[in-house]
């Protein structure tokens, strides 16, 4: 990854093929009690932020992910001061990624953008990056033991619903049976209804967050082989959970876009590695109109005052190593994932139940694997094609699979060639291992050759192939954990602290704990903040802003 052209505080380092990460994506903070907060080295500095155009205002944002990235685009667009303070060594939050020692782009997850995240492709059409995407054939594959392959084809001669409906009757991945039994179910679910009255569906929908995907499907007439050979694979790429742990609100509201729009279930991937076609695009759009990154810099604490009972976020404490430095601004924003809006929140505000709820949400862990072959892993038919390393081979697209511990992987020298396509070298398969639990304590050799035999199992014709290189990510809190019941505690953007608001796709808003849903809730996060201080004076205290 190369340097970000954003003011940074310093570059990233050479990162070690094998790096573990165990903690949250953002910038956390951490609450300080005051004998916490008396053993940190004294302040060394403090720093008030620049006014925007016109005297605009100063925002503070905790945490550079997509979400954090996404507020300061609509911020600096309205001529906010905008600076971003993200604790890891580079942008990006959970779709981020950098270059090791030896030149290889390692990521965090596999990130595959569907025909539905239209605010995401807004955000990239403005930047400059949306033909950075690579389109995909409108199929989703699975790879079942054995190389036996089944599909979801959506190519039709007429769009949604219809497609869907040809997709689902025709596919090879499920027996007459279980197509009979999911028919039945998705035919007396509100996506049927959401075809005439989408707003009346969707209401519908979040109801039923109550309730497992599986509770509800059997409920609906669905069997176990629909959702072990079909929907678990889904359930697991979408949330890392399977559906029977999984609410019914998130898979049934990703099926109701499927339903009304033909090209919600197609599928892009980026041309290379998320840094350099998403990432820097962005921070190139944040630096022309005067935002600052600062990469490195945790913070510590959120410090405020009380005035007749209201308080107001007055400044930040940021640390870089072992200076500390305190950042006052007008406006804050945390976007943060769950573990790390956990740890920033002052213990005190938990008298408010927006922020108390925050802490009965959880997250879930994951593991993304790389392994590098001497020869094309998904080409099922050619021998002669899969063991050359003169072009590239194989299936270009995402795939699922019910039989691994990995529920979803593609081989990114096909898909994203940019910088993942090696002159002379073959695939490169990433795979996100859901659950991930019981491989965070693992050894990362142990794991990659676990994931190898499997890969092996699922492609025999690639068993002459040799690994060459391996890569593991852990990450032990990722996404938030969307079990039945959760939904409820998300918190809105608006907070009960007038000038502190909150960004992150665990946050309230219509979609899933995906990009997109990061992106909508960056979007949310800075309306809320214009709505309620512009036009902006810095003589009208916030605490009193309407």
């Amino acid at each position: 990854m190369g340097t970000s052209i954003l003011e940074i505080v310093q570059t990233l380092p050479s990162l070690a093929i094998g790096i573990t990460h165990s903690v949250g994506i953002g910038a956390p903070g951490t609450s300080r009690s005051p004998d916490s907060a008396a053993s940190r080295p004294p302040l060394q500095c403090a720093k008030n932020l620049n006014e925007g155009r016109n005297g605009g205002m100063r925002v503070a944002i905790v945490g550079g992910g997509l979400a954090g990235l996404a507020t300061a685009v609509e911020l600096v667009d309205a001529g906010c001061a905008v600076e971003i303070f993200e604790a890891r060594p580079f942008a990006g939050g959970k779709v981020g990624s950098w270059v090791d020692a030896d030149g290889n782009h390692v990521e965090m997850g596999l990130h595959v953008f569907f025909g539905c995240y239209y605010r995401l492709f807004g955000l990239m059409e403005k930047v400059g990056a949306i033909a950075n995407l690579r389109l995909k054939e409108h199929v989703h594959t699975f790879i079942n033991r054995g190389g036996r392959t089944g599909e979801l084809d959506f190519r039709f001669l007429t769009g949604a619903p219809f497609n869907g409906l040809k997709a689902f009757f025709t596919t090879s991945q499920l027996s007459a049976i279980d197509k009979l039994a999911n028919s039945l179910a998705l035919g007396t679910s509100p996506i049927v209804r959401g075809l005439v009255d989408l707003d009346g569906a969707m209401r519908t929908i979040r109801d039923l967050d109550r309730v497992s995907f599986a509770d509800w499907f059997r409920s609906h007439g669905g069997n176990i082989g629909s959702l072990k050979r079909l929907w678990n694979p889904i359930a697991y790429a979408l949330g890392f959970i399977d559906t029977e742990h999984i609410s019914a609100r998130c898979m049934l509201t990703i099926f109701q876009f499927f339903a009304a729009r033909s090209e919600a279930s197609v599928l892009r991937m980026l041309e290379g590695s998320p840094d350099t076609y998403l990432t820097q695009p962005i921070l190139r759009y944040l630096e022309e109109r005067g935002a600052k990154l600062h990469i490195r810099r945790r913070v510590r604490e959120v410090q405020y005052e009380e005035i007749d009972g209201i308080p107001r976020v007055t400044k930040l404490i940021v640390a870089q190593g072992d200076i500390e430095e305190a950042i006052a601004a007008d406006v804050y924003v945390a976007a943060c994932d769950v573990p790390g809006i956990q740890r920033l929140l002052p213990t005190a505000w938990r008298r408010w139940s927006e922020f108390d709820n925050i802490y009965k949400l959880d997250a879930v862990p994951v593991a993304t694997v790389q392994l590098r072959f001497d020869g094309w892993v998904t080409e099922l038919h050619d021998a002669k094609r899969r063991q050359q390393l003169v072009t590239a081979a194989g299936i270009d697209n995402l795939l699922y699979t019910p039989d691994a511990d990995f529920s979803c992987f593609a081989d990114l020298a096909l898909t994203s060639p940019g910088d993942y396509y090696r002159e002379g070298e073959g695939s490169l398969l990433q795979l996100v291992l859901t659950p991930g639990d019981p491989f965070i304590k693992a050894k990362n050799e142990a794991i990659a050759q676990h994931v190898l035999e499997q890969v092996r199992e699922l492609f025999p014709s690639a068993r002459e192939l040799n690994m060459t290189w391996y890569s593991v990510v852990k990450l032990a809190q990722s996404l938030y954990r969307e079990a039945p019941g959760m939904d409820p505690y998300r918190p809105s953007q608006q907070t009960p602290v007038p000038n502190f608001f909150l960004a992150g796709s665990y946050t309230q808003q219509d979609y899933i704990d995906s990009m997109e849903g990061a992106t909508l809730s960056g979007q949310q996060a800075a309306r809320a903040i214009l709505a309620r201080f512009q036009p902006f004076s810095r003589d009208r205290q916030p605490a009193t802003a309407r």
